[in-house]
């Protein structure tokens, strides 16, 4: 298949409604004069040493965080891995609780959710860290850093439900950099919005202890998760992770019943093989079922992977050809504009149901969660 060739009103509509959008999130406060006057209370100072959940005394001052499988063994004085949790005389704080350093009003397929709301907004935020280390990672200069390094705001979760109330965001997006490593704060995040009958999204690399993930299942609305490749060798040499791990997290979120969907960045030469794709599908099929919604996203050259070339669309077009062979039936294409694989289309009569331009929903016409051809239900959260 040839490069997809965006019409020129399309494109206009995409860039209008904000669905072509190129910002860096950690400039986000300061890119909305109205997002800015209702959120921003001005930089935090300090850290904020929250207590930690998900960890436990291993002696002498030490404790072991449970949080995720990196597991670490903390001496007093020290941080884990992620650069964001500190023993502080042998008990465990979180140094970035309602600290967020970006914030910004996104389509909610920015996440990209693609079964969730279509067409509605969600309030994003990030606090800093990352709990792997990803050489292509989109939002290095947040996630790669310590949170004394990047301007931070104070803003409880309360004020993120009132932010989200006030620009008729349906939902609030954890995202842009790891919200693992910042749990409490997306707990408490989520229990607000809740309760207040909206519903927090967490876009994750699922790189998390089954019971904190179990602990997230009670207050989330629904989990995107980066699936970066699907062998252990990738995830060691370009992440700095285990795959195991995340496997595990989407096999308990399906468990859990928490609407979940996968995306692929599609890396050439590192994890764009047809078996790859193969594989990915066949462990989806099996293990989550067919209905889960896959992306394939296509990379540009980021951080540490300059050299390496963007991603053929005839590549993402081979892969999603591939899982939908294999029996998936939302899948997906992402950052190509105009692609046939941007829209939802039935999988019993093969009408198109939702067509979208990149991250903007142009047209929905799924009636009470139904095709309105053939009456089949369409899994996802729609109302």
């Amino acid at each position: 298949m040839t490069e997809p060739e965006l019409h020129r009103r399309q494109l206009l509509v995409a860039l209008a409604s904000g669905a072509v959008a190129i910002c860096c999130p950690r400039l986000a406060f300061a890119q909305d004069e109205s997002l800015g006057a209702s959120l921003e209370s001005g930089p935090a100072t300090g850290l904020s040493a929250h207590p930690a959940r998900w960890w436990k005394s291993a002696g002498e001052l030490r404790i072991e965080c449970e949080l995720c499988p990196n597991k670490c063994r903390v001496a007093d004085r020290e941080r884990g891995t992620c650069g964001v949790r500190e023993n502080r005389d042998g008990k465990y704080y979180t140094l970035v609780y309602g600290r967020p350093c970006a914030m910004h009003i996104d389509p909610v397929e920015k996440k990209p959710f693609f079964h969730v709301l279509p067409g509605t907004t969600a309030v994003s935020l990030a606090a800093p860290g990352c709990n792997i280390q990803c050489k292509f990672c989109q939002n290095w200069e947040i996630s790669q850093v310590r949170p004394e390094q990047v301007q931070t705001y104070a803003k409880s979760p309360e004020s993120i439900v009132e932010a989200a109330r006030r620009f008729g965001s349906p939902t609030v997006a954890c995202t842009y950099s790891e919200p693992v490593v910042w749990s409490e704060y997306v707990f408490d995040i989520a229990a607000a919005t809740k309760k207040a009958g909206l519903r927090t999204l967490m876009v994750s690399n699922g790189f998390i202890e089954p019971g904190a993930m179990n602990d997230l299942c009670g207050v989330l609305g629904a989990v995107k998760i980066d699936l970066k490749g699907m062998t252990e060798k990738f995830y060691k040499e370009q992440c700095v992770g285990k795959l195991a791990p995340v496997l595990d997290t989407l096999r308990l979120l399906v468990k859990r019943q928490i609407w979940t969907e996968i995306v692929t960045l599609v890396i050439p030469g590192l994890n764009d093989s047809e078996q790859e794709a193969r594989e990915l599908a066949r462990f989806v099929k099996k293990d989550l079922g067919p209905d889960v919604p896959v992306h394939f996203t296509r990379f540009h050259p980021s951080y540490r992977l300059q050299n390496v070339p963007s991603t053929p669309v005839s590549t993402l077009t081979r892969a999603r050809d591939v899982a939908i062979a294999e029996g998936l039936h939302y899948v997906y294409v992402g950052n190509v504009p105009g692609h046939p694989g941007n829209n939802t289309y039935c999988p019993g009569c093969k009408k198109m149901l939702i067509r979208r331009i990149s991250m903007t929903t142009l047209e929905n016409r799924i009636k009470s969660d139904h095709c309105p051809d053939c009456k089949r239900s369409i899994p996802g959260i729609w109302s």
